[in-house]
Protein backbone atom coordinates (compact mmCIF):
# COMPACT_ATOMS: atom_id res chain seq x y z
CA UNK A 1 0.00 0.00 0.00
CA UNK A 2 0.90 3.48 -1.42
CA UNK A 3 2.18 6.20 1.25
CA UNK A 4 0.30 9.42 1.34
CA UNK A 5 1.57 12.76 2.73
CA UNK A 6 0.10 16.08 3.03
CA UNK A 7 1.53 18.86 1.04
CA UNK A 8 -1.12 21.89 1.06
CA UNK A 9 -3.47 23.18 3.62
CA UNK A 10 -5.73 26.34 3.40
CA UNK A 11 -8.69 27.20 5.55
CA UNK A 12 -11.28 30.60 5.23
CA UNK A 13 -11.86 32.18 8.09
CA UNK A 14 -14.52 30.89 10.40
CA UNK A 15 -17.70 32.94 11.05
CA UNK A 16 -21.15 34.44 9.58
CA UNK A 17 -20.18 35.34 5.85
CA UNK A 18 -22.90 37.21 4.82
CA UNK A 19 -20.93 38.52 1.70
CA UNK A 20 -19.82 34.72 0.88
CA UNK A 21 -22.03 31.92 -0.61
CA UNK A 22 -20.74 28.21 -0.18
CA UNK A 23 -18.76 28.70 -3.70
CA UNK A 24 -16.67 31.62 -2.53
CA UNK A 25 -15.71 29.70 0.72
CA UNK A 26 -15.00 26.43 -0.75
CA UNK A 27 -13.33 28.20 -3.99
CA UNK A 28 -11.29 30.59 -1.82
CA UNK A 29 -9.50 27.60 0.79
CA UNK A 30 -8.88 25.46 -2.07
CA UNK A 31 -6.97 28.56 -4.05
CA UNK A 32 -5.12 29.20 -0.54
CA UNK A 33 -4.31 25.23 -0.24
CA UNK A 34 -2.94 25.16 -3.81
CA UNK A 35 -1.03 28.13 -2.85
CA UNK A 36 0.39 26.49 -0.18
CA UNK A 37 1.46 23.86 -1.70
CA UNK A 38 2.92 25.52 -4.88
CA UNK A 39 0.69 23.44 -7.27
CA UNK A 40 -1.49 24.31 -10.64
CA UNK A 41 -4.67 22.94 -10.48
CA UNK A 42 -4.34 21.27 -13.80
CA UNK A 43 -1.92 18.57 -11.65
CA UNK A 44 -4.90 17.90 -9.46
CA UNK A 45 -6.27 14.37 -10.33
CA UNK A 46 -9.52 13.87 -8.14
CA UNK A 47 -11.68 16.21 -5.13
CA UNK A 48 -13.32 14.67 -2.29
CA UNK A 49 -15.47 17.11 -0.93
CA UNK A 50 -17.03 16.70 2.85
CA UNK A 51 -20.51 18.20 3.40
CA UNK A 52 -23.29 17.44 5.51
CA UNK A 53 -26.27 19.20 4.06
CA UNK A 54 -25.94 21.52 1.62
CA UNK A 55 -29.00 21.17 -0.04
CA UNK A 56 -30.67 22.32 3.23
CA UNK A 57 -28.47 24.79 4.49
CA UNK A 58 -28.36 26.74 0.87
CA UNK A 59 -30.43 24.29 -1.51
CA UNK A 60 -27.50 23.28 -3.22
CA UNK A 61 -27.04 19.10 -3.89
CA UNK A 62 -24.34 17.75 -6.26
CA UNK A 63 -21.62 19.69 -4.33
CA UNK A 64 -19.03 17.94 -5.24
CA UNK A 65 -19.16 18.80 -9.45
CA UNK A 66 -19.82 22.08 -7.95
CA UNK A 67 -16.60 22.74 -5.99
CA UNK A 68 -14.54 20.66 -9.03
CA UNK A 69 -16.14 23.36 -11.54
CA UNK A 70 -15.26 26.60 -9.16
CA UNK A 71 -12.17 25.30 -8.80
CA UNK A 72 -11.38 24.51 -12.86
CA UNK A 73 -10.94 21.35 -11.85
CA UNK A 74 -13.29 19.94 -14.47
CA UNK A 75 -13.37 16.74 -16.09
CA UNK A 76 -11.53 14.97 -13.12
CA UNK A 77 -13.91 12.89 -11.00
CA UNK A 78 -15.61 14.87 -7.88
CA UNK A 79 -17.06 12.85 -4.79
CA UNK A 80 -18.88 14.15 -2.29
CA UNK A 81 -18.51 12.43 1.26
CA UNK A 82 -21.03 12.67 4.08
CA UNK A 83 -20.90 11.68 7.35
CA UNK A 84 -22.83 14.69 9.59
CA UNK A 85 -19.79 16.29 11.63
CA UNK A 86 -17.50 13.87 10.15
CA UNK A 87 -17.86 14.45 6.67
CA UNK A 88 -14.58 16.46 5.89
CA UNK A 89 -12.78 13.64 7.66
CA UNK A 90 -14.31 11.01 5.56
CA UNK A 91 -12.95 12.94 2.55
CA UNK A 92 -10.00 12.93 3.76
CA UNK A 93 -10.05 9.04 4.54
CA UNK A 94 -11.44 8.40 0.66
CA UNK A 95 -9.23 10.54 -0.70
CA UNK A 96 -5.78 9.24 1.14
CA UNK A 97 -7.32 5.34 0.03
CA UNK A 98 -7.60 6.97 -3.53
CA UNK A 99 -3.90 7.39 -3.39
CA UNK A 100 -2.94 4.46 -1.40
CA UNK A 101 -5.12 2.11 -4.06
CA UNK A 102 -2.89 3.63 -7.26
CA UNK A 103 -5.91 5.39 -8.65
CA UNK A 104 -4.39 8.64 -8.00
CA UNK A 105 -0.79 10.96 -7.08
CA UNK A 106 -2.10 14.20 -5.99
CA UNK A 107 -5.60 14.72 -4.70
CA UNK A 108 -8.01 17.39 -3.15
CA UNK A 109 -9.60 17.01 0.24
CA UNK A 110 -12.26 19.46 1.29
CA UNK A 111 -14.87 20.51 3.39
CA UNK A 112 -16.82 23.07 3.20
CA UNK A 113 -20.82 24.69 5.23
CA UNK A 114 -22.48 27.54 4.85
CA UNK A 115 -24.50 27.33 8.28
CA UNK A 116 -25.61 30.99 8.70
CA UNK A 117 -28.34 31.88 5.69
CA UNK A 118 -30.67 29.79 8.26
CA UNK A 119 -32.40 30.91 11.07
CA UNK A 120 -31.20 29.21 14.37
CA UNK A 121 -33.84 27.67 14.55
CA UNK A 122 -34.28 26.19 11.26
CA UNK A 123 -30.57 25.23 11.18
CA UNK A 124 -30.48 23.74 14.53
CA UNK A 125 -33.60 21.07 12.80
CA UNK A 126 -31.45 20.33 10.02
CA UNK A 127 -28.27 19.49 12.48
CA UNK A 128 -30.76 17.27 14.03
CA UNK A 129 -30.90 15.22 10.68
CA UNK A 130 -27.27 13.30 12.04
CA UNK A 131 -29.54 11.81 14.77
CA UNK A 132 -32.32 9.12 14.58
CA UNK A 133 -35.60 10.73 12.96
CA UNK A 134 -37.91 8.47 14.08
CA UNK A 135 -36.48 8.05 18.11
CA UNK A 136 -35.06 11.44 18.41
CA UNK A 137 -35.73 14.92 16.33
CA UNK A 138 -39.25 13.87 15.89
CA UNK A 139 -39.40 13.59 19.42
CA UNK A 140 -38.03 17.27 19.81
CA UNK A 141 -33.90 16.50 20.88
CA UNK A 142 -31.72 18.37 19.43
CA UNK A 143 -27.90 17.72 19.53
CA UNK A 144 -27.66 19.85 22.33
CA UNK A 145 -30.57 17.70 24.22
CA UNK A 146 -28.54 14.12 23.78
CA UNK A 147 -25.14 15.53 24.35
CA UNK A 148 -26.58 17.01 27.52
CA UNK A 149 -28.14 13.50 28.59
CA UNK A 150 -24.58 12.09 27.93
CA UNK A 151 -22.92 14.97 30.26
CA UNK A 152 -25.64 14.36 33.09
CA UNK A 153 -25.21 10.53 32.78
CA UNK A 154 -21.43 10.96 33.42
CA UNK A 155 -21.70 13.62 35.74
CA UNK A 156 -23.74 11.51 37.96
CA UNK A 157 -21.32 8.50 36.77
CA UNK A 158 -17.94 9.85 37.92
CA UNK A 159 -18.80 12.98 39.81
CA UNK A 160 -17.46 15.15 37.10
CA UNK A 161 -18.44 18.74 38.42
CA UNK A 162 -20.21 22.03 36.32
CA UNK A 163 -17.10 23.76 37.65
CA UNK A 164 -14.92 21.34 35.74
CA UNK A 165 -16.82 20.94 32.61
CA UNK A 166 -16.36 24.24 32.52
CA UNK A 167 -12.99 23.72 32.02
CA UNK A 168 -12.88 22.65 28.69
CA UNK A 169 -14.96 25.83 26.95
CA UNK A 170 -12.19 28.06 29.05
CA UNK A 171 -9.06 26.12 27.67
CA UNK A 172 -10.55 26.51 24.19
CA UNK A 173 -11.50 30.51 24.25
CA UNK A 174 -7.71 30.67 25.76
CA UNK A 175 -6.12 28.33 22.63
CA UNK A 176 -8.03 30.44 19.85
CA UNK A 177 -7.23 34.08 21.11
CA UNK A 178 -3.85 33.18 18.98
CA UNK A 179 -5.67 31.57 16.22
CA UNK A 180 -6.41 34.03 12.99
CA UNK A 181 -9.34 31.48 11.86
CA UNK A 182 -11.61 31.62 15.11
CA UNK A 183 -14.63 32.94 14.73
CA UNK A 184 -14.32 34.15 18.37
CA UNK A 185 -11.35 35.91 20.06
CA UNK A 186 -12.20 36.16 24.06
CA UNK A 187 -10.86 35.12 27.07
CA UNK A 188 -13.79 33.18 29.39
CA UNK A 189 -13.59 31.78 32.92
CA UNK A 190 -15.50 29.03 34.77
CA UNK A 191 -17.97 31.61 36.51
CA UNK A 192 -18.81 33.26 32.66
CA UNK A 193 -19.59 29.90 31.71
CA UNK A 194 -21.99 29.45 34.15
CA UNK A 195 -23.76 32.60 33.94
CA UNK A 196 -24.10 32.10 30.84
CA UNK A 197 -27.65 31.31 29.01
CA UNK A 198 -28.98 27.59 30.18
CA UNK A 199 -29.36 25.32 26.61
CA UNK A 200 -30.14 21.93 27.80
CA UNK A 201 -29.31 21.40 31.25
CA UNK A 202 -26.11 21.15 32.27
CA UNK A 203 -25.01 22.44 28.77
CA UNK A 204 -25.29 26.05 28.90
CA UNK A 205 -24.53 28.69 25.78
CA UNK A 206 -20.62 28.88 26.40
CA UNK A 207 -20.66 24.91 26.53
CA UNK A 208 -21.84 25.11 22.86
CA UNK A 209 -19.96 25.16 19.32
CA UNK A 210 -21.21 28.13 17.50
CA UNK A 211 -22.96 27.87 13.83
CA UNK A 212 -20.58 28.42 11.24
CA UNK A 213 -19.54 29.58 8.17
CA UNK A 214 -16.40 28.30 6.60
CA UNK A 215 -13.83 25.74 4.96
CA UNK A 216 -10.65 24.12 4.73
CA UNK A 217 -9.12 22.31 1.94
CA UNK A 218 -5.53 19.91 1.98
CA UNK A 219 -3.64 18.49 -0.77
CA UNK A 220 -2.59 14.92 -0.96
CA UNK A 221 0.25 13.63 -2.71
CA UNK A 222 1.69 9.91 -2.85
CA UNK A 223 5.29 9.01 -1.82
CA UNK A 224 6.67 9.66 -5.28
CA UNK A 225 4.82 12.48 -5.78
CA UNK A 226 6.06 14.01 -2.74
CA UNK A 227 9.53 13.76 -3.41
CA UNK A 228 9.38 17.49 -4.92
CA UNK A 229 7.44 19.14 -1.99
CA UNK A 230 9.59 20.84 1.23
CA UNK A 231 7.92 20.06 4.48
CA UNK A 232 5.58 17.00 3.31
CA UNK A 233 3.61 15.99 6.78
CA UNK A 234 2.76 12.03 6.27
CA UNK A 235 -0.54 10.22 6.89
CA UNK A 236 0.89 7.31 9.63
CA UNK A 237 -2.67 6.06 10.03
CA UNK A 238 -6.81 6.59 9.77
CA UNK A 239 -9.52 4.50 11.75
CA UNK A 240 -12.96 4.88 10.84
CA UNK A 241 -15.79 2.95 13.28
CA UNK A 242 -19.71 3.00 13.73
CA UNK A 243 -21.95 3.06 16.69
CA UNK A 244 -25.95 3.31 16.70
CA UNK A 245 -27.35 6.26 15.44
CA UNK A 246 -29.99 6.61 18.33
CA UNK A 247 -28.23 7.10 21.77
CA UNK A 248 -30.90 5.24 23.83
CA UNK A 249 -29.63 2.05 21.75
CA UNK A 250 -25.58 2.51 22.92
CA UNK A 251 -24.59 -0.32 25.90
CA UNK A 252 -22.95 3.22 27.85
CA UNK A 253 -24.36 6.81 26.87
CA UNK A 254 -21.28 7.99 28.71
CA UNK A 255 -18.41 6.27 26.49
CA UNK A 256 -18.08 7.15 22.39
CA UNK A 257 -17.06 3.28 21.63
CA UNK A 258 -16.32 3.86 18.02
CA UNK A 259 -14.30 6.55 18.80
CA UNK A 260 -12.26 4.01 20.72
CA UNK A 261 -12.00 1.66 17.67
CA UNK A 262 -11.07 4.33 15.64
CA UNK A 263 -8.10 5.13 17.89
CA UNK A 264 -7.01 1.84 17.86
CA UNK A 265 -7.19 0.95 14.47
CA UNK A 266 -5.45 4.58 13.23
CA UNK A 267 -2.28 4.03 16.19
CA UNK A 268 -2.25 0.63 15.07
CA UNK A 269 -1.27 1.53 11.47
CA UNK A 270 1.17 4.32 12.64
CA UNK A 271 3.06 1.99 14.84
CA UNK A 272 2.67 3.39 17.89
CA UNK A 273 0.87 4.37 21.00
CA UNK A 274 -1.08 7.26 22.29
CA UNK A 275 1.78 8.68 24.23
CA UNK A 276 3.82 9.08 21.31
CA UNK A 277 1.60 12.08 20.53
CA UNK A 278 2.13 15.48 21.18
CA UNK A 279 -0.94 17.18 19.89
CA UNK A 280 -4.43 16.41 19.45
CA UNK A 281 -7.23 18.16 17.59
CA UNK A 282 -10.33 16.11 19.22
CA UNK A 283 -14.00 16.54 18.48
CA UNK A 284 -15.45 19.92 20.85
CA UNK A 285 -18.90 20.58 19.55
CA UNK A 286 -20.13 20.48 23.44
CA UNK A 287 -17.77 20.43 26.64
CA UNK A 288 -18.64 17.11 27.64
CA UNK A 289 -17.64 15.81 23.95
CA UNK A 290 -13.96 16.56 24.61
CA UNK A 291 -13.78 14.90 27.61
CA UNK A 292 -15.24 11.56 26.26
CA UNK A 293 -12.62 12.06 23.50
CA UNK A 294 -10.13 11.65 25.78
CA UNK A 295 -11.01 8.27 27.25
CA UNK A 296 -12.12 6.80 23.82
CA UNK A 297 -9.04 7.72 22.46
CA UNK A 298 -7.10 6.80 25.58
CA UNK A 299 -5.49 9.98 27.15
CA UNK A 300 -7.56 8.92 30.13
CA UNK A 301 -9.56 6.66 31.52
CA UNK A 302 -12.98 6.01 32.06
CA UNK A 303 -13.99 8.88 34.49
CA UNK A 304 -10.31 10.45 34.47
CA UNK A 305 -10.67 13.05 31.72
CA UNK A 306 -10.89 15.40 35.17
CA UNK A 307 -7.75 14.59 36.31
CA UNK A 308 -6.25 16.03 32.57
CA UNK A 309 -8.01 19.50 32.88
CA UNK A 310 -7.98 20.00 36.65
CA UNK A 311 -4.00 19.58 36.18
CA UNK A 312 -3.79 21.62 32.90
CA UNK A 313 -2.22 19.06 31.03
CA UNK A 314 -4.21 19.27 28.12
CA UNK A 315 -3.55 22.98 27.49
CA UNK A 316 -0.47 24.25 25.64
CA UNK A 317 2.96 23.91 27.93
CA UNK A 318 1.08 20.76 29.57
CA UNK A 319 1.57 17.04 28.76
CA UNK A 320 -0.72 16.70 25.82
CA UNK A 321 -1.85 19.72 24.70
CA UNK A 322 -5.52 19.38 23.33
CA UNK A 323 -7.20 21.81 20.62
CA UNK A 324 -4.42 23.95 20.28
CA UNK A 325 -6.32 26.11 17.89
CA UNK A 326 -9.33 26.51 20.08
CA UNK A 327 -11.06 23.34 18.49
CA UNK A 328 -14.74 23.52 17.32
CA UNK A 329 -15.73 25.75 19.93
CA UNK A 330 -13.62 28.27 17.99
CA UNK A 331 -15.64 27.75 14.75
CA UNK A 332 -17.69 24.77 13.96
CA UNK A 333 -18.74 24.25 10.18
CA UNK A 334 -19.49 21.03 10.34
CA UNK A 335 -18.93 19.28 6.99
CA UNK A 336 -15.58 21.38 7.10
CA UNK A 337 -14.23 21.09 10.70
CA UNK A 338 -12.93 17.57 9.76
CA UNK A 339 -10.75 19.36 7.75
CA UNK A 340 -10.09 22.10 9.89
CA UNK A 341 -8.46 19.97 12.33
CA UNK A 342 -5.81 18.64 10.14
CA UNK A 343 -5.38 21.73 8.96
CA UNK A 344 -3.74 22.47 12.70
CA UNK A 345 -1.91 18.93 13.03
CA UNK A 346 0.06 19.85 10.07
CA UNK A 347 1.07 23.41 10.90
CA UNK A 348 1.84 21.80 14.57
CA UNK A 349 4.04 19.29 12.75
CA UNK A 350 5.50 21.12 10.19
CA UNK A 351 6.04 24.26 13.15
CA UNK A 352 3.75 27.08 11.96
CA UNK A 353 0.98 26.93 14.58
CA UNK A 354 0.18 29.96 16.61
CA UNK A 355 0.03 27.85 19.49
CA UNK A 356 2.94 25.69 18.44
CA UNK A 357 4.04 22.41 20.82
CA UNK A 358 7.53 22.27 21.09
CA UNK A 359 8.86 19.06 19.23
CA UNK A 360 6.00 18.35 18.05
CA UNK A 361 6.57 14.82 15.47
CA UNK A 362 3.32 13.46 16.11
CA UNK A 363 -0.75 14.51 15.77
CA UNK A 364 -4.05 12.94 15.88
CA UNK A 365 -7.26 13.98 14.62
CA UNK A 366 -10.29 12.79 16.01
CA UNK A 367 -13.73 13.79 14.38
CA UNK A 368 -17.37 12.78 15.48
CA UNK A 369 -20.31 12.03 13.57
CA UNK A 370 -24.00 12.88 15.28
CA UNK A 371 -23.64 11.42 18.85
CA UNK A 372 -20.85 9.32 18.15
CA UNK A 373 -22.40 6.83 15.63
CA UNK A 374 -19.36 7.68 12.69
CA UNK A 375 -15.42 8.62 13.77
CA UNK A 376 -12.78 8.59 12.00
CA UNK A 377 -9.17 8.85 13.44
CA UNK A 378 -5.92 9.53 12.29
CA UNK A 379 -2.68 10.13 13.03
CA UNK A 380 0.50 12.00 11.43
CA UNK A 381 3.60 12.55 11.59
CA UNK A 382 7.14 14.20 10.58
CA UNK A 383 9.10 11.50 9.38
CA UNK A 384 7.98 9.41 6.20
CA UNK A 385 7.26 5.87 7.35
CA UNK A 386 9.07 2.85 6.70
Amino acid sequence: MRKVAVVGIGCTKLGEHWEKSLRDLSTESGALALKDAQVEGKEIEALFIGNMSAGRFVGQEHLAALAAEQAGLNPIPATRCEAACASGALAFARACSSIQAGEHDIVVAAGAEKMTDLKGTDAISTLMGAGDQEWESSMGLTFAGLYALMARAYMKKYGLTREELALVPVKNHHHGMNNPYAQFHMEIDVEKVKRSSMIADPLRLLDCSPITDGAATIILASEEAAKRFKNPVWVRGIGQASDTLALHNRADITYIAAAEHAAKKALQQAGIGIGKINVAEVHDCFSIAEILAYEAIGLAERGKSKDLLNNKETTIGGRIPVNTDGGLKMGHPVGASGIKQIVEIVKQIRGEAGNQVKGCDYGLAHSVGGSGATCVVSVFGKEEPE
